[in-house]
């Protein structure tokens, strides 16, 4: 009997696929330049999908808009998360838009952390594999 060994370090949870968007830009741009979708997130994490492959090791910014399904009642102005990371890998060997993931090193603003977890603590997203 084979057992799998989960080496993540942080629970991940499924989005709503089509319903939690994304803005992406590379540092040194000042405007978000690809717009696409998270699969699923963690506090160390992001899956997403692009039109557009952007290189493993890349440092990028991104918004993530939470879906309102998944908010607290108490979560206060504004449902979108900003932060920056590297792009740890991208899967373009199906056509069409290519699946990326993202190591998160730090959240963009204040709150935005706190954001994130209160979406977790809300219990309204469901564990991915």
């Amino acid at each position: 009997m084979h057992t799998a060994i989960n080496r993540r370090r942080f629970e991940r949870f499924s989005l709503p696929f089509a319903y939690t968007s994304i803005g992406v830009r590379r540092l040194e741009s000042e405007r978000f330049e690809f717009e696409g979708h998270a699969y699923d997130i963690s506090e160390g994490g992001v899956q997403f999908e692009l039109d557009r492959a952007i290189e493993a090791g890349t440092p990028v910014a991104m918004r993530v808009d939470l879906p309102t399904s998944m908010l607290p009642d108490d979560m206060g102005p504004g449902r979108s998360v900003f932060l920056t990371g590297n792009v740890v890998w991208m899967d373009d060997s199906d056509v069409g838009p290519v699946r990326m993931a993202l190591a998160i090193t730090s959240f963009a603003r204040q709150g935005d952390r706190e954001r994130l977890f209160k979406a977790f603590a809300a219990r309204r997203l469901s564990r991915a594999a």
